[in-house]
């Protein structure tokens, strides 16, 4: 199988969905398909590495120039999108016939660079791997009006779109209800829920893993930590996290929020004005720092806005079922999140008014070691059991294998 790979980031990139479409190219070229990716040159965010890392012979990298601009004003990032995204159509265009074309969505409906391949080719099939939804983040975000001329235009642009689309591939539940529920299109295209993972190799010594080396110059040897790692985005709320964190019953517990996004000048505004002495922040780590921070924190925190669901997938969650951290979650329900610790027992699900509840589960897992080793335990059992690629590889195959049958 000839199968091309779109997506802006691409590793070394920082990028948690650079490293999704490099875990389903390594694996397809393992399997005998030709791989090409067409990636950006640009970070994810500053702290990106720049320099490209080999790639496996098999796997066929083609970097393309991007301005660079970073993602500071809309401007900026939609010039870095529309560079990637023109020369991307002019490769695709001058590309051999694929059998498959696997879009990821960043940037946005860069898709139709494989519908355009597909116009040229017609026996090409079109997988749309849907990272986000838009125009739906932006609508979420208040950047868009929704019922305003640009997102009806942007849902209209979707809706042929999907209609053309071999099958699609969303993160969870609650973004395949979510777009069924708005585009009729999808009534005949083939939707698959497959979640994010993180690669078994990485975690195969968790336990052994030795603690992040910068863990006592930040003060946070002996102290109970909870851990949040990634971006802090328009998806993310930290309301509730802040009351949590000065809260003086909640004194011994320190919070290290490692990472960027929209939110975090909040952040640091918060932590400054209220001086929250148990708030630490700190920029992305290299990527062969996570797993250090990661074996030396207690739990893990995930947040999301009330009205998120469907719309993102929070991908830190793999990250910390790999380790065996519990997970604290506040957001809605019936999201990726909730879901695992709903099926695996592995933390808990709250609302964000439940700062009481919070209270309570952070006191038990720091006071009571053994009630801590459990939900560590239940945590990586469900790594294993459904956050692995060993798990979700073979069913990304039965899509890209698929010969126009639904797989949902």
């Amino acid at each position: 199988m000839r199968l091309l790979i779109i997506n802006q980031f691409y590793p070394p990139d920082l990028a948690p969905t650079g490293h999704m479409a490099a875990s389903v190219a390594r694996h397809r070229a393992a399997l005998g398909d030709q791989v090409t990716v067409l990636t950006g040159r640009g970070g994810y965010v500053p702290e990106s590495p720049t320099s490209s890392s080999p790639s496996p012979e098999s796997v066929q990298v083609l970097r393309l120039w991007t301005p660079g601009l970073g993602k500071s004003s809309a401007l900026r990032r939609l010039a870095d999108y529309a560079a990637f995204c023109l020369q991307a159509l002019l490769y695709a265009i001058s590309l051999p016939a694929q059998d498959v074309v696997l879009s990821l969505t960043t940037p946005p409906f860069v898709a139709w660079v494989g519908q355009v391949h597909r116009w040229l080719h017609p026996g090409t099939r079109l997988v749309i791997w849907m990272m986000d939804c838009y125009p739906e983040t932006l609508e979420r975000s208040g950047t868009l009006a929704e019922h305003g001329l640009v997102a009806r235009f942007l849902r209209w642009t979707n809706n042929k779109l999907y209609r053309r689309a071999s099958n699609l591939v969303c993160l969870d539940q609650a973004m395949r209800d979510l777009i069924m529920g708005r585009y009729s299109a999808l009534q005949q295209t083939s939707i698959a829920v497959i979640p994010n993972w993180e690669e078994t190799s990485l975690y195969e010594a968790w336990q052994e893993q030795p603690a992040w080396e910068r863990w006592d110059q930040l003060g946070l040897n002996g102290r109970f930590v909870v851990l949040y790692l990634g971006n802090a985005g328009h998806g993310h709320q930290f309301d509730s996290v802040l009351e949590a964190v000065a809260d003086p019953q909640l004194q011994a517990v320190s919070w290290l929020f490692i990472g960027g996004g929209a939110a975090w000048t909040n952040l640091e505004a918060a932590q400054r004005q209220q001086e929250l002495d148990t708030l630490t922040l700190h920029r992305y780590v290299p990527e062969d720092a996570k797993l250090a921070v990661l074996a030396a924190a207690d739990c893990g925190l995930i947040t999301m806005h009330d009205h998120f669901a469907g719309v993102i997938s929070p991908s830190k969650l793999h990250a910390y079922l790999g380790m065996g951290l519990p997970i604290v979650y506040l957001g809605p329900a019936n999201t990726n999140v909730d879901e695992a610790i709903q099926r695996f027992g592995c933390g808990i699900s709250l609302r964000h008014s439940q700062l009481l509840q919070l209270h309570a589960f952070i006191e038990r897992l720091r006071t009571e070691p053994s009630y801590a080793a459990d939900l560590s335990q239940r945590a990586r059992h469900a790594f294993e059991a459904a956050y692995n690629e060993r798990v979700n590889l073979p069913k990304f195959d039965r899509v890209l294998d698929a010969s126009g049958d639904r797989v949902d």
